[in-house]
């Protein structure tokens, strides 16, 4: 589909309010609807507060997106919408706004929890081809939405801070559940789904008792493991910012451009963990507890899941393995990081630095996906696993199947023939269209009935460990029959 010029508006009646919007012709768009008032101020590192529709609202443009430094090109570059502490935004792609009831499918978006914007998925192609409502949703990132400062102070306010920005989303579908019927949504029939980041969130909100009953399904691409605690961001903070009064009220009183700062120089280490306030469930436990409950999961990861940030750490690499440093002790499970990576070196004795760090990103979100298909399928719903496996042309292809490469055929950006957002790896080509196609039909089907099966797919099993057949999304589509079976093996020797 072609995206048409943005010249005709629409207005309707929202909650206590009227929303104008963009009649875009198949689809109906609305952009930059605040769902929770801005953190900023006295509401910096504290919950999320949820703002009902009210009044007249304009949601003809995209809102600010999180506060974060500028993205590299090889993820996108910059997108639309100013970098702001007020960023509690979202947008919503509908039909139309008649009633119906169609199913919803709640995206979130990646970025190490540090980048990214909700405004970097336009969901035109994917809400008209299959008559769904689609949201997409900013949360905070960074300090600002992960810092753990709950031991700095004793105000209960601050206890769940290492995961306020998993509380935003929580808010988020809680405006959804209580306003998504008026843009032609079923607030009883909502998808969480996302990548990297946005995965990992999937995830969170599996395990986060805040959470349940606000989903009924769920779909997660290229998640990492959960940590099993805060990591203690703030011992690292606080020798970058100046003052003299407690760390507190330096974190709370110093301006964005300076706290932006300082957390690049703190380093990776946001989002990803059980706090216990807001998350307190393993990955395991939640992939089990929303089973039983009736959530099913689909999840996967991709072929050459390391070579994009390898790319990023400018083929450096020393860069390259600063980056990966954290990541052995979450694959390894409890294990501890010497021994995954002593086993790593038994399995590939002649891989160099970089080719094991390549692997050890494979297996941090290749591990979630296995072990968390099986338990959705042992305890009741069922989990569908997929690997992605079509080499990207981008950057002359030495990228492979890189992480992120998916999501142009999630949203199935090369339908027609217009630009294509940055997150896109792919040429559009016959054989990308195809595969964009039945992709993105199989993620609808299972936003609208629980299983991806159907035209343009081979039969599609629930994964579990007694039948571990996966889908290949390569051209073609294919099923192949337990691929992680060598990794598997070590992963399980670990434990």
């Amino acid at each position: 589909m072609q995206r048409l010029e943005l010249d005709r508006m629409v207005k309707i009646n929202v909650g206590n309010g009227r929303v104008e919007g963009i009649d875009a012709g198949e689809v109906l768009e609305f952009r930059g609807i605040r769902f929770a008032e801005p953190p900023v101020g006295e509401l910096r590192f504290r919950p999320p507060v949820l703002r009902p529709v009210t009044g007249d609202v304009d949601a003809t443009s995209y809102g600010n997106r999180a506060a974060q430094a500028p993205a590299p090109e090889a993820l996108g570059g910059v997108g639309p919408g100013e970098p702001d502490e007020d960023c509690l935004f979202l947008n919503v792609t509908t039909p139309a706004a008649d009633g119906a009831r169609r199913p919803v499918l709640c995206w979130i978006h990646g970025g190490a929890f540090t980048l990214g914007s909700a405004n970097d998925y336009p969901a035109v192609d994917l809400a008209a081809a299959n008559d769904l409502v689609v949201v997409t949703v900013n949360y905070r990132l960074g300090m600002l939405g992960f810092l753990d400062v709950s031991g700095l102070d004793a105000d209960e306010a601050y206890a769940g801070s290492a995961n306020h920005g998993i509380a935003d989303q929580i808010t988020a579908l809680q405006w959804i559940r209580d306003h998504i019927a008026d843009f032609g949504g079923d607030p009883d029939d909502v998808t969480i789904a996302g990548e990297s980041a946005g995965a990992m969130s999937v995830m969170s909100l599996l395990a986060s008792p805040a959470a349940d009953g606000l989903y009924a399904k769920a779909m997660a691409n290229s998640t990492g493991g959960l940590k099993p605690a805060p990591i203690d961001v703030a011992s690292l903070v606080e020798p970058h910012l100046s003052g003299d009064g407690p760390l507190l009220e330096r974190l709370r009183s110093a301006d964005t451009a300076t706290l932006l700062a300082v957390q690049q120089l703190a380093g990776f280490g946001f989002g990803g963990c059980i706090d216990g306030t807001i998350v307190t469930r393993t990955m395991s436990e939640a992939a089990a507890d929303r089973s039983a409950a009736g959530v099913p999961l689909l999840i996967g990861s991709n072929l050459d899941e390391g070579t994009l940030f390898h790319a990023i750490a400018g083929f450096d690499e020393s860069m390259f393995d600063l980056l990966t440093s954290a990541l052995p002790e979450v694959v390894a499970g409890g294990a501890g990081a010497d021994r995954y990576l002593a086993s790593l070196e038994d399995a590939h004795p002649d891989a160099d630095l970089t080719a094991r760090n390549l692997m050890v990103w494979n297996e941090f979100f290749r591990r979630p996906a296995v072990d968390s298909a099986a338990v959705a399928t042992e305890h009741g719903a069922g989990g569908w696993l997929y690997r992605f496996e079509l080499p990207s042309t981008a950057f002359g292809g030495a990228l492979g199947a890189c992480h992120a490469g998916e999501i142009a055929f999630t949203f199935n950006w090369f339908a027609g023939d217009g630009e294509m957002p940055g997150w896109t790896f792919h040429d559009r080509t016959d054989d990308t269209k195809a595969l964009a196609d039945a992709w993105s039909s199989a993620v609808a089907r299972f936003v609208r009935t629980g299983d991806p099966n159907g035209e343009g797919l081979p039969e599609w099993p629930r994964y579990s460990s007694d039948d571990r057949r996966v889908l290949v999304i390569d051209s073609p589509l294919r099923i192949d029959l337990d691929p992680d079976e060598t990794a598997r093996k070590r992963w399980s020797e670990l434990s």
